[in-house]
């Protein structure tokens, strides 16, 4: 059995359901309410805080568990304490319980945010990690956790994923899919000739099921995992554009005005967008995946442009039924607050 924290957000549902399709059977943890029908049939439905190793303990004690894969984070619009308590604090604790139960493997679910914004691409599992924001250095400590664990003999893989889109997926990227819906110039930061990098989710979910199940000296080690066919921004999300045929199109803006913008509208809480997001969206952004290829024998299915398509046709087919629901998560819309009114003037 296979447990996942964080199992219902958008990456343990997807997890989830990749590893019942491999015939392991899961049991989920979070303090979120589940949505059961969504899971495979089988799945033990868990409520746990990653933040407390008692609560923890007692709810992986007793059960058969080869491997846990630590996907629970406190996303950027969250607190600074929020983050920290479960980003950092609650991976000491996933992983303390998984050394006392004799669970004998972790797969922390890391972030590429623990690069910073470095000028050199593509990077290496070897590059400096330089947090940005309260997200960004929350990572770079859980990862220094992982290692002392790994120090003590668990092992502990740890994945590095690029942003990460796909069926279900709303959050950011339902703003960017209501704005092409509805046939908006989508501005974006700079000129769009920068090269930003996505993920498929399938194709995170293949990497996080070989960490989970490859011989222990391959996978007790750090691996990027990105897309490998991805274009410029200006291109990438043109291709979406085009698919939709609604008359959305690509824009570029200057970033020395549209940054500290963003940053103002920030702090006034007006907007949903977070320092990660405006901070990096003008820049190249992308990972060397030959370690994970090599090492594991893993590969992307998908591109940039497919996975962006992807999930926006899940929104299209599912728009009614999320219509209205906001919140915190990748499962839901977020509040585009002052956005919506340059939505209009952009229409």
């Amino acid at each position: 059995m296979i447990a996942i924290t964080g199992g219902a957000g958008f990456l343990g549902y997807h997890v989830a359901n990749y590893f019942g399709r491999k015939g392991e059977s899961c049991a989920l943890l979070d303090i979120a309410e589940y949505i059961e029908a969504d899971y495979p049939e089988g799945t033990s439905f868990l409520h746990a805080d990653v933040r407390g190793a008692d609560s923890v303990r007692e709810a992986l004690e007793g059960r058969d568990i080869s491997c846990i894969v630590h996907g629970a984070a406190a996303l950027p619009l969250r607190t600074r304490k929020d983050i920290f308590s479960t980003n950092v604090e609650g991976t000491r604790a996933v992983l303390g319980v998984a050394q006392e139960l004799g669970i004998p493997r972790v797969v922390h679910i890391s972030s590429t945010a623990v690069y910073g914004v470095p000028k050199v691409h593509p990077l290496h599992e070897d590059q400096e990690m330089v947090g940005v924001g309260p997200y960004g250095e929350s990572k770079v400590e859980a990862e220094v956790v992982c290692e002392q664990f790994r120090d003590q003999g668990l092992i502990v893989s740890m994945v590095r994923p690029k942003t990460f889109i796909g069926t279900a997926r709303l959050g950011v990227f339902q703003i960017l899919y209501d704005w092409v819906e509805s046939g908006c110039r989508i501005p974006v930061i700079g000129n769009g000739k920068n090269r930003y990098q996505l993920l498929e989710v399938e194709d995170l979910c293949e990497a996080i099921y070989l960490c989970a199940t490859a011989p222990e000296e391959r996978c007790n080690d750090t691996f990027n995992v990105g897309a490998e066919q991805f274009g410029t921004v200006r291109e990438d999300v043109g291709a979406m554009c085009e698919y939709a045929g609604t008359g959305a199109r690509v824009m570029g803006t200057p970033a020395w005005l549209v940054k500290p913008t963003l940053a103002l509208f920030e702090a006034l809480h007006l907007s949903p967008l977070y320092k990660w997001v405006y901070g990096t969206a003008d820049t190249d952004s992308y990972v060397a995946v030959d370690k994970i290829k090599e090492t594991l024998g893993w590969s992307a299915r998908y591109s940039n442009a497919e996975a962006l398509i992807r999930s926006y046709q899940w929104y299209l087919e599912h728009k009614e039924e999320t219509a209205g629901k906001t919140g915190l998560t990748h499962r839901v819309a977020w509040n585009q607050g002052i956005l919506k009114v340059f939505k209009a003037i952009l229409r």
